[in-house]
């Protein structure tokens, strides 16, 4: 795949097992990055366990909660770097078991902090920077709860719903820009590769970060530029 070395990547979870697996997988592309957190010292770990040249990675410490803090991340990363070429979205965060009937208004709002308005918030402080360079892409993962209704998992599935919505309308927007917006649909990620080690029917769907690092890795590339506004789906599903 061509086009990624030496493209700046923002990564946000970046401490997170799937968010260390794509940082090291981006980071043998000769990728430079930005890795955003809410703590400084995790940041810093994840570097340093992958063996990161420092000269090629910045931490970018903010609340994405925040519009004020995605600003402030991608600015920092910026400041580093020039630019930034892609934002890869793996913040994660899951409650389930309640009933609509019996849904707690805060944990929906929590839920919807968590996922709704991390990535309109990341998007909206990267994207102009993409749109003035004429190349960029933009890939969160997503889940088959935001299509398909289940019971008692509403309030994670409203907010990737909305996390859904936000990028494949931002697809709709830039087409022709040279830059894309894409979501991989996964179920529950196989951290501990238990689909492999323990093969059950129950976990034959489930999505590895190494598998979900591949399809990140493709859908940055120069070749996928004619993919925008796909939901990928990496749960064996269609």
């Amino acid at each position: 795949m061509a086009g990624l070395a030496d493209r700046v990547v923002l990564i946000t979870g970046a401490t997170g097992t799937t968010g260390r697996i794509v940082t090291g997988a981006f980071a043998a592309t000769g990728a430079r990055l930005g890795l955003v957190g809410s703590d400084q010292e995790r940041l810093v770990a994840v570097a340093r366990d992958l063996g990161l040249d420092p000269d090629r990675w910045v931490a970018a410490v903010g609340d994405l909660r925040q519009a004020g803090d995605a600003r402030s991340v991608v600015g920092r990363v910026v400041e580093r770097f020039g630019r930034v070429d892609v934002v890869l979205h793996l913040i994660g965060g899951f409650t389930g078991g309640v009933a609509v009937a019996d849904l707690d208004p805060d944990v929906v709002r929590g839920m919807l902090d968590q996922h709704m308005w991390t990535t309109l918030n990341i998007v909206q402080a990267a994207l102009p920077g993409m749109l003035a360079a004429g190349w960029g892409r933009i890939a969160a993962v997503g889940s088959r709860a935001a299509l398909e209704a289940a019971p008692k998992v509403a309030s994670y599935a409203i907010a990737k719903a909305a996390e859904d919505t936000i990028l494949r309308t931002v697809a709709r927007e830039v087409v022709g820009s040279g830059v894309t917006a894409n979501v991989l649909i996964v179920g529950t990620i196989d951290e501990a590769h238990e689909r492999d080690s323990a093969p059950t029917p129950k976990n034959a769907s489930w999505t590895t970060p190494e598998e979900i690092a591949a399809a990140l890795l493709y859908l940055c590339s120069d070749e996928a530029g004619a993919i925008n506004g796909t939901r990928l789906p990496l749960d064996g599903r269609g």
